[in-house]
């Protein structure tokens, strides 16, 4: 465990911080799977409360 040494022989115990990296932005290929992964995931929401509705008593 990394510590840090002060003026006067104090020693604390930090965390060390992680080296900061700039992301990078996605590929256009990355940026089409998220828009399919989107789509399905929506047409999945929406079937799941259709047959939420259509199987309870409320219509």
């Amino acid at each position: 465990m990394p510590y840090t040494n002060e003026e006067g022989g104090l020693i604390n115990n930090f965390a060390r911080e992680p080296k900061v990296y700039e992301a990078e932005p996605p590929t256009p290929t990355q940026q089409r799977n998220y828009i399919v992964l989107g789509i399905a995931a929506a047409l999945l929401v929406g079937g799941v409360i259709f047959v939420a509705f259509s199987v309870s008593n409320v219509g």
